[in-house]
Order: C-alpha cells, then structure tokens, then sequence
C-alpha cells in the first residue's frame, strides 16, 4: 500500500465551490426550456377516503391551462423504486394526506394554483389506520387488498395484510440461547418520523423533443433508477429517455426517488410543452418520502459474568401508504441490529407496514439510526441492572475480527481487521471515563454508545480520457450532492498520473453514456465509484508508461511519472511533458486516449467503528437538556481528504442532533401539523455542542488506498449516547425519540411521584 502521496491525503476543497457561491451554478429547479409550462398537483385532504366522483371542468376552461389530467386520462401503471405499489395519480382511493389526485399544467404557477383550486372532489371516508401496530392487528383496515399482484413482491402472503415485508436473519439457536441464559432483558423503543432536511426541495423538468425522445433534469442522485422509473410509466424503451445532471442542492437520503416525474411526463405528453415542476416545503413536509418511524423491542439473555448469549430484536417499521420510495423492500440498516457485540444466538425480524401516512423513503443511515437507538440505548439498561461500568460492558461483549459478523442476505460475513476495542479504548481515555465528570455544582452526566458500518456496493463506471494537448478527464455519472466525492475522485486521478488535481478535469454524463449505474447512496460513492476511478487510472497510467518506453527506448519498468512528466528512471533530464507524449500518442492513433472500468456488486472485507462519548447537562426544573460536549471517536483507514472528511464527520453529527432533539413530522390521525419550517425546527450553530474529534488510525479499509467511508458514521451514535447521559444524570430513561424538555419532565415527575430522589 502507497504510505506518501502527492495528492492523495491533502485537503481540498469543493471543485464546484465557485460556481456554488457564485450562483452559476445550474441546479435542477434552474433549467428552463422554451415554450415551458407549470406542473402542480392537487392532493387529497383525507386520510383514507374513496374518490367518488372528479370533475375537471372548470379547472380545463381556464385561459392559460394546457392540460389537466386525472387517473383516468393515464394507464393504470403502478410504479416503485423495488416494490410496484403506487399510481401515478390515485384511481379510486386516497390512502394519505397528500395522495395524488389530480395534475395541470398551466403557463404560470399561479393559474396552475388557481385550476387546482377549480377542481371539485368529492369522497367519500373511510376507517383509517395510522399506527403500524395497530395495522398490523386482525381487523385492520387492509390499505392494499392487491398486495400479491405488485411486481417487487418477493412471494405471496396467505392472508390479507397491511405487512408487505417480513425479513429474517438468525444466527445461532436463539430458544436455546435464552434458556441458557442467567437473566433476560427486553425494552421497546419509538423513534420518530423525520424529513431528511435537504435545503433544494424536489423538483424536475420533462420535454419531449421532436424525435420523441423523453428529456429530464431532475433533483436527481440515482439517475439511471429514476430513467427505468420513467420508461415504465411512458411504455418506452429505456434509450429513448435521457436523464441530465445536474447540480443537487442536498439529498441526505432523499434524492433518490422518482417523486413526480412519472406525472411531470405524463402533462408533458398530454400538452405538447416541456413541463417543469417544483414541489415547495409545505408539499416536502407533507408529501415527500421522510425517514420511517419505527418501533423496535430488544430482549437479550445475560450470562451472569456479563456475556450476552441470546438476542431477539424485532422491529415494526411505519412505511406509510406505499413502499415503493424505498429502493430496497425493506430498510438495509436492518442488518445492523445484532449490533457490534458477541452473541452466539439471535434473531432479527423486520416489519415494513402500511399506514395511511406519508409514505416513507431513505435517509441517511436507513433504519440504523433507529435501531442503533434502541440496541445501544437497552444495552446501558443491562450494564445498570447488573451493576456493570457501561464502558467494561461493551469492552468484554464487543466483536473481534476471528469472530465479527454481520447479516448480510442469508449468511453470516466476516469482516478484516475489526478495531472496536481499540475504538472503545481510545474514546474512553480521551474522555477521561475512569474519572468523574465535573458539573460545577449542575446536575451532570454522561453516555456512550458503539456504532460500526461497511460502505454499500453497486454498479459504477469510471471512464478516464487525456487528449492531444494532455488535458486529462474523468467522466462519471456519479453526482456530487454536496459531499465533496467529486473532488476525492479527482485527486485519485491526480495521484496516479502525478498531476496537480487542478488539470483533472471531471466531466458528468447523462444516462446515455452507460448502460447502468447505481448512482449516489449506501455510502457507496469512494467506495465504488472511487473503486472505479483507481482502476482506470492505474491503467491509463500504465498505458501511458507503454507508450513513454517506446519513445525513451527503455523497458517500460524504469518509466517514471512525476509532476506532470514522464522519465527514465535516474535520468531525470531525460523524458518528456505528460502534453508532449499524449500529443505524440494522438497523433500516432489519430483519437485521444481512453481507459474505464466498470465494477459490479463487490462485498466490503473491512467495516469501521465509531464510539461516541456525550456529556449532558439537565435542568430539572424544566426537563431541558444542554448537549455541551460529545467526543466522536472514529475508526479509520487512509484519510483521502482530511477537510471532506471531518465535514462529513460535522455534518452528520449535527443530523444526529436533529434527530435526537428536535426533528419531528407531528402527526395526528394522519394529518401533520409541523408544515412549514418555523414548526419543523432544524438545529442551529445555537444547538451545537463543542464536538472532539478523535481518530484511530493504522487499520486498512475498502476504499481506494486503504480509505474507510465516513458519510454516516457520527449519525446514528448520538442519540443513545445522549439518551445515556441522561440516565446517568438524573436516573430516568428517556425511550421515544426526539428527546424533549417535555418528556424529560414528565419522567421526572413520574419518578419524584413513586418517591425516587
């Protein structure tokens, strides 16, 4: 493995940083088209209610409306990133506030607003159910009796239900487990609906150009899904559909669904007209695809000596009223809930439930932050029941690499070079855990949790060119949602050819130019894509030391690049400009050169680990908490870009406090009241706490150079670390998130009423 690098492991910053603060550029709500009309949707004001009758009438003789459309102007496709569940605009039933009953497109927003007004709906209500356990019950309300007709659907279920996936993964003899167990635990926790908070809200725009191919720009990380999306619902081939790139002002998790494409499509091929469509925040915080709530209930068997010997989690996750936002079946941190510790027997089962709510979608860290949530939060419970350090507790139960595992499909996987126990260790000093926490006189106290995570694999492509006059480009589908990956991607080339990382140039695609990419999500982007990127340049480098042997006559082993020339080893006079051989390779071939790769699926050998240490202190004579220091202690390999890294380490951390705290969609038998973004509060720099980061290094990864990913390991950690510090300062325990001064006052009062101190 390279150990010095010329442009690998130094800081830089966004290559489109300029054009960001200089308002050039072009993000999907920008693109305009001549002759562009305005795409607004009417949406249901019920729950769960039948459409009896839909009269357009008024809405089509408005002066300035081009089209109106309803579900019986459209096949009756349904469409869903896995599972094939929803309508592109409802037939017959609405099943959350904000279905999609009707469309126009009209020549200004605001005639677009106003025939959506003219629309008369009449429905007709029906029973609605809005808790998943509650929908899971005989009797429920079944919001989806064709269940076993959706394409996605791995096998038919036997009986009506409102559970569309059940996942399993057991490892062990967990009845076995249990019986051998000295003493069992188990606690059920609640975690809360969540929008994923990017600052550009959904948006796209659709023309049909004159030979009938479909063009799109979207708000888009996953374009070649959202181009197969569109293919369904127009019934054409997927090369007559070309989606563009363009910039992406946040995704967290939530850029990946097609939204309202499919109707965007649909009123461009009804009027003739490109049609663009922009959703504002109230229809975001109402309509879009939030983090799902979830119920999850751990029970775990204890050996007395502290071993945990059985688990059963099960977790009951609120999908809403369609699943397919979601681009697995069910939510992949599932695999996460055997947690980062030892035991021999568990059983993990998943519920995805429809409800009559906003049907959910990914953010970051799916289903994980959740679950990390509970696991983390029941296992202090443990230590305290039986009189264990927390710290000690996880230390003697934590995952070595002869015995690490995780549930990936059917089979156990092992992972490489597991470093949760130096992660611990090194947390705990720089927290100085074995000595008491100052309060001054302030009521105190302090939590730990653990966290561990592997980056997620797909297809890629990476595609490397270098002209005549040596001008070098990388050409991806891979888009930047803010991360900084593209810039990680440009300094992989730089490194290999021995070039500044400013002369590589990085040029983004539309879906023409592949036959398929997973696009941005799982954490995948470094890992594959930067996979990708590595491979082509090593083989354009070894190209270009080909054609430099030739030239110097000289076995091409003693080739050397370096700052931008080529050379006979020893002999640094010697050689020529990177420009000067490209132009000479060029002229002789007559095109550019060109190296690419295109990896598949490809399983990660490493994970990494993330321990956070938060310091509380608690008011308790209102129930406020005061988040005023967490330690986040990160497990890493070759740190790519040390300023992308630790932002990636800020910016999830400051998720995590969101979701700990105060990020909440408020609903009430399926309506939600937190519409608009004075309601639904965001954490500001005033909630930030002061936040250490520490980095324990020497472990290799699966990243290009032995790099780790780092998107969202500081998110999930916070919120039972937090939780924990809690408990520790003041002895209640908080189990439904978002952690509120209300809930905390409550439990303290509760406590005080039983006579607790």
């Amino acid at each position: 493995m390279v150990t010095s690098f010329s442009a690998v492991g130094k800081s830089a910053g966004l290559s489109n940083g300029p054009e960001k603060v200089t308002g050039e550029a072009v993000f999907g709500v920008d693109v305009t088209r001549p002759g562009m009309l305005w795409g607004k949707i009417l949406r249901s004001d019920r729950p769960h209610a039948r459409i009896v009758n839909i009269d357009t009438s008024r809405a089509e003789s408005m002066a300035g409306v081009f089209a109106v459309i309803t579900a019986n102007d459209l096949p009756s496709t349904l469409v869903g990133r896995s599972i094939r569940d929803a309508p592109v605009l409802v037939r017959d039933r609405v099943l959350f506030v904000g279905d999609r009953v009707a469309a126009v497109a009209a020549e200004s927003p605001d005639i677009a607003m106003e025939a959506l007004n003219r629309i008369d709906v009449e429905y007709e209500d029906l029973p609605g159910v809005f808790d998943p356990l509650e929908a899971m019950k005989a009797g429920a309300p079944i919001l989806h009796p064709d269940l076993n007709s959706y394409e996605g659907l791995p096998e038919p279920f036997l009986a009506p239900t409102n559970v569309f996936e059940v996942t399993h993964r057991s490892h062990g003899d967990v009845d076995r487990g249990f019986a051998e167990s000295d003493l069992v635990f188990e606690h059920t926790f609640t975690t809360q609906l969540m929008h994923q908070g990017y600052m550009e809200p959904h948006g796209c725009l659709v023309e049909i150009d004159d030979s009938g191919r479909v063009q799109i720009w979207a708000t888009n990380k996953s374009p070649y899904n959202l181009k197969r999306q569109l293919a369904l619902v127009a019934d054409l081939p997927q090369d007559r559909i070309v989606v563009h790139p363009t910039f992406i002002g946040g995704d967290y998790g939530g850029k990946g669904s097609f939204m309202d494409g499919p109707i965007c499509y649909h009123l461009a091929r009804v009027s003739g007209r490109p049609v663009k469509m922009l959703m504002s925040y109230y229809e975001e915080l109402l309509a879009a695809n939030p983090r799902h709530a979830g119920v999850i209930t751990v029970r775990t068997g204890v050996k007395k000596d502290g071993r945990m010997w059985a688990r059963r989690t099960e977790m009951v996750f609120n999908a809403g009223a369609y699943g397919g936002y979601t681009p697995t079946l069910g939510l992949t941190g599932v695999r996460f809930a055997g947690g980062c510790y030892r035991i021999p027997h568990m059983h993990l089962i998943a519920h995805m439930v429809y409800t009559n709510g906003v049907p959910c979608g990914h953010m970051r860290a799916p289903g994980e932050a959740s679950i990390l949530f509970a696991l983390e939060s029941h296992l202090d419970m443990i230590a305290k029941e039986m009189g264990w350090d927390p710290y000690e507790f996880r230390a003697k139960n934590v995952i070595h690499s002869d015995e690490a595992y995780l549930y990936e499909g059917l089979n156990p996987v092992g992972y490489k070079e597991v470093k949760g126990e130096e992660t611990l260790k090194k947390a705990a000093a720089a927290a100085h855990w074995d000595q008491p926490l100052a309060g001054g006189g302030k009521v105190v106290g302090r939590g730990m949790s653990l966290a561990q995570r592997a980056p997620g694999t797909g297809i890629t492509n990476a595609v490397i060119t270098v002209d005549g006059q040596g001008h070098v480009a990388l050409l991806t589908a891979v888009l930047d949602t803010g991360t900084g990956s593209q810039v990680v991607l440009r300094q992989i080339v730089a490194e290999e050819l021995s070039i500044p990382v400013e002369e590589v140039v990085l040029k983004e695609l539309d879906t023409d130019a592949f036959e398929d990419d997973s696009g941005v999500g799982a954490g995948r982007v470094l890992h594959m894509a930067g996979g990708a990127t590595l491979a082509a340049a090593q083989e354009m480098k070894d190209k270009l030391k080909g054609l430099a042997a030739d030239l110097l006559e000289c076995p091409e082993e003693e080739v050397v690049l370096e700052q931008g020339r080529v050379t006979r080893r020893g002999q640094p006079e010697s050689g020529m400009s990177l420009a000067d051989l490209a132009a000479k390779a060029v002229t002789a071939s007559g095109q550019e050169l060109m190296t690419e790769s295109h990896p598949d699926r490809r399983h990660p050998q490493y994970n990494s680990f993330c321990v956070q240490i938060a310091e509380v202190e608690v008011d308790t004579e209102t129930g406020q908490v005061h988040l005023r220091k967490l330690i986040t202690t990160h497990d890493v390999g070759t740190i790519l870009n040390p300023i992308g890294h630790q932002g990636q380490i800020n910016g999830a951390f400051a998720m995590g406090v969101g979701y700990t705290f105060m990020e909440e969609l408020v609903r009430e038998d399926g309506h939600i009241s937190t519409l608009n973004l004075a309601d639904y509060k965001f954490p500001n720099i005033q909630d930030m706490p002061e936040l250490a980061t520490v980095l324990v290094g020497g472990g290799p990864g699966p990243l290009p150079y032995g790099g780790k990913g780092i998107g969202e390991a500081s998110l999930s950690p916070v919120a039972p670390a937090v939780a924990n510090a809690i408990a520790d300062a003041i002895g209640v325990r908080i189990m439904d998130l978002p952690i509120t001064a209300e809930k905390v006052l409550r439990a303290l009062r509760e406590k005080r009423s039983q006579g607790e101190p």
